[in-house]
């Protein structure tokens, strides 16, 4: 009886590898969505918060401006407060209506 040779099988795990690329502090990329990520930093040192209202502008090439939105009547809502004795805009309307 002639012995037969030993099969030999090589396995091998393929796995896929997500090359990942070093990125400079305080830069980032656009998404397929067009979405972009704002450095913490950059937001600290603007000022600015979750749920901040920005206005986008164009400046040019390769360039945007992000503006916080300002909204005057925002601003001065409340600001005058205690201006008139209680119940003078009562009286005033009043005589408006009369």
């Amino acid at each position: 009886m002639t012995k037969r040779p030993r099969e030999r099988y090589l396995y091998f795990q393929v796995s896929a590898v997500k090359v990942v690329h070093p990125r400079r502090r305080g830069s980032t990329r656009i998404s397929a969505k067009n979405q972009v990520t704002i450095p913490v930093d950059a937001l600290r040192k603007a000022g600015l918060r979750p749920g901040s209202a920005l206005r986008v502008e164009a400046a040019g090439a390769g360039r945007i401006v992000l503006a916080a939105d300002d909204d005057p009547i925002k601003r001065w809502a409340g600001a005058f407060t205690g201006m008139y004795p209680k119940g003078y805009l009562k009286e005033l309307r009043r005589e408006w209506r009369a």
